[in-house]
């Protein structure tokens, strides 16, 4: 059982272009800031967005395997859900996050500082989805 889950293209999909983004991220952070926290490997927003290549590499995976079909309109749906999530919604509340932050600091209260996630930038998100769908493209064509 554990064979057939390690080779099957579906998972290796998932386990690859969502668990390779995010390492590439972590990658990303370590060049950039010359530092790794153990909170940035669970991070959220940054380059690329991992949630975006898990979505559209599950949507391309499902689509070469099983074609037009119903599950592939679904992963679809879900994907345009997650990549307009991560830039618009999560996006928003992570300005707005950062702006509290900001407030708090000037006017001196003394609060807990927030946390908060900036979400992705459109960038952010269309490099994890060409990440997700290559990754999904070569796994198919692989086995």
């Amino acid at each position: 059982m554990l064979r057939e889950l390690l080779t099957h293209p579906l998972f290796l999909t998932i386990l690859i272009a969502g668990g390779g983004a995010q390492l590439l991220k972590i990658l990303f952070f370590l060049v950039r800031y010359k530092r790794l926290h153990t909170l940035d490997l669970v991070a959220t927003g940054g380059m690329p967005s991992s949630h975006a290549a898990l979505a559209v590499g599950l949507a391309v995976s499902v689509y070469l395997g099983e074609g037009l079909s119903t599950a592939f309109f679904i992963t679809l749906a879900l994907a345009s859900i997650v990549l307009t999530d991560a830039m618009g919604v999560r996006r928003t509340a992570g300005q707005e996050g950062l702006l509290l932050h900001q407030l708090i600091r000037k006017t001196g209260l003394k609060l807990r500082e927030p946390h908060y996630a900036l979400g992705h930038t459109p960038a952010q998100v269309i490099v994890g989805a060409v990440f997700g769908f290559v990754v999904a493209v070569l796994i198919y064509w692989l086995l």
